[in-house]
């Protein structure tokens, strides 16, 4: 087992990464606070996961909240059926939360942390790749509005983090490959050598092999978690872990939630991106090239809808409405070469009306 931590001073949390450790009570022990455990999963985790899960907590009172699966129930009305159960079993204030599934289950039980009680403790389990690598770390939480994707959210940080790697087994490939696009989204803005080693043994990660999948993992979420403890609060150089999303998120929103998955939308997002930083005269072609073939070969969508389904128009109105939009500017973080990005507001208009026009597929 591997062990990260996400220096964040008198808060600070450890990410534990291994084989077979969901179940293991001395794991999580120390990081419940009071008597009462309630795991909020989905209808998909808890079949597989939910019992043995629960083995981790038998020395507490435990309870068990299954919401639906999918991006479409990352709403409001889904959320109140966790604050339904906290307060219909009178949950106290040192109670603590466990999400145990991907990054809905991760955003909705934080938030639901971070609201309950004006904020009680709580435990990441994720068990998808994309979970794993990129939502279950750094105390982002929240929920979807209709006009915008995680608009409704709190920063609230666990206790810790368990990823379990042999969650992974259970997962579907389509689930996996959109895992992947956050891991790539690493190498791309400011991790050159994990970039390089994603080009050489993607299709060992893809294959789940134990010892590529565990790496890969690892690398991600060391990067994730130095970031995280030099800002928190995404007021600088978080802000470049958006790389693609705010064209991504424009998708899943205006195809419907969960049409497209997360990882799927911040694929083509970060090809948009890509593409955008070639018209502005910095991404030489053969890093787009090297871009664009490692998404294809992790068999994720390098092309947003058809200009049919998502016509200029609706893309920028999307856009506009994201979180990351400061003064009516629609922020972007865009690449000068592998491994360097930045976040801007300052191009020319006519450049993203160009790559929402001409990169369609």
């Amino acid at each position: 087992m591997k062990t990260l931590t996400v220096d964040l001073g008198d808060r600070s949390y450890p990410i534990f990464i291994g084989e077979d450790i969901l179940g293991q009570a001395d794991l999580v022990k120390p990081y419940v606070k009071g008597t009462q455990v309630l795991i909020v999963t989905n209808t998909t985790v808890a079949p597989l996961y939910l019992e043995q899960c629960k083995q981790a907590f038998a020395d507490f009172e435990v309870e068990a909240v299954i919401l639906p699966d999918g991006e479409q129930y990352k709403n409001l009305e889904v959320l109140n059926q966790v604050f339904d159960a906290l307060i219909g079993k009178r949950f106290d204030r040192s109670c603590t939360l466990v999400a145990l599934g991907g990054g809905v289950i991760g955003d909705m039980t934080g938030f639901a942390a971070a609201a309950f009680q004006r904020g009680v403790n709580f435990i990441q389990i994720p068990t998808t790749l994309l979970s794993q690598v990129d939502s279950s770390v750094g105390g982002k939480t929240g929920v979807n509005h209709p006009l915008g994707k995680n608009m409704i959210g709190a920063f609230h940080q666990p206790q810790c983090v368990i990823i379990d790697t042999k969650t992974l087994n259970t997962l579907e490939d389509r689930e996996l490959s959109a895992g992947l696009a956050e891991v790539i989204k690493y190498g791309l803005i400011g991790d050159t050598p994990f970039f390089e080693w994603l080009e050489s043994n993607l299709e060992a990660v893809m294959q789940r092999q134990p010892q590529a999948l565990a790496e890969a993992i690892e690398r991600s979420c060391a990067n994730k978690a130095r970031i995280v403890a030099l800002d928190e609060k995404e007021s600088g150089m978080r802000a470049l872990f958006n790389l693609g999303h705010t064209f991504g998120h424009a998708i899943e929103a205006g195809m419907g939630y969960g049409k497209w998955l997360h990882g799927e939308g911040v694929s083509a997002g970060t090809m948009q991106a890509v593409y955008m930083s070639q018209l502005m005269g910095q991404l030489d072609q053969a890093d787009f090239d090297r871009i664009k073939a490692i998404f294809e070969r992790a068999k994720l969508p390098v092309c947003p809808p058809s200009v049919n389904d998502m016509p200029n128009e609706k893309y920028l109105d999307l856009m506009a409405g994201d979180k990351k939009v400061q003064a009516g500017t629609i922020r972007l973080v865009l690449l000068k070469r592998i491994g360097e990005a930045y976040v801007t507001g300052d191009y020319p208009a006519e450049l993203l009306q160009r790559t929402l026009s001409e990169w369609r597929c």
